[in-house]
């Protein structure tokens, strides 16, 4: 697929991206020039990148627009983290703390934030070193690619039993993670189609005693 028509398709999906289009130019700009010096995303998918890692990043949002707080864990190139920061920009006092261990990463992710606007708080620690410190302030909990679904529930523990929802963009394989997940018992999830990747999953997972 062509980049022009995968930009299309995204910006069909997810109507809200139009807003931030000029931001999402100047972040695929950077992604570009970045990808020729650093690993950021699978050279496979760099012109798709509108639909595999810009729409279906959207996805997030779109589960609890209403939260203002995000924490994205393991960020990588910014997906869904980043785009999530960029459809807040706009929301009075949001901030998206994005956690990213890889330091190159992490500056990658500084420059397409301070050259952005983004409302974004780059952490270049560990997962475990950060988010617990923050759980009280976040909202809603993200990661795309990072791991399986039972770890990132337990990375994700102490925002979770604070209230906040964990909101992950799974693969094919999240059918045995949920099963897996809904076992532990303390944790309710809820799963539906992505609009972007066939057979791929959103799944929300809350603290029952949150609820």
């Amino acid at each position: 697929m062509r980049d022009g028509s995968c930009r299309k398709e995204a910006l069909g999906l997810f109507p809200e991206l139009e807003s931030i289009e000029a931001e999402l130019e100047v972040y695929e700009s950077l992604l570009r020039r970045w990808q020729a010096k650093i690993n950021l995303v699978s050279a496979a998918t760099l012109d798709e990148i509108w639909l595999r890692h810009f729409a279906d990043s959207a996805q997030v949002h779109a589960v609890a627009p209403q939260i203002r707080c995000w924490a994205d864990m393991g960020t990588g190139a910014g997906f869904p983290g980043l785009v999530t920061a960029l459809l807040l920009k706009s929301t009075p006092q949001a901030v998206v703390h994005l956690i990213e261990s890889d330091q190159r990463k992490a500056g990658f992710l500084r420059a397409v934030s301070r050259e952005t606007g983004a409302p974004a708080i780059i952490h270049a620690e560990r997962i475990e070193s950060v988010l617990p410190n923050i759980a009280a302030d976040v909202g809603g909990v993200s990661a795309r690619a990072l791991a399986p679904l039972s770890r990132l529930v337990q990375l994700a523990e102490a925002p979770l039993k604070k209230g906040a929802i964990g909101v992950f963009l799974k693969g094919e394989e999240w059918r045995d993670e949920l099963t897996a997940v809904e076992a532990l018992g303390s944790l309710s999830c809820e799963s539906a189609d992505s609009r972007t990747r066939k057979g791929a999953r959103v799944v929300v997972v809350k603290h029952k005693a949150s609820q």
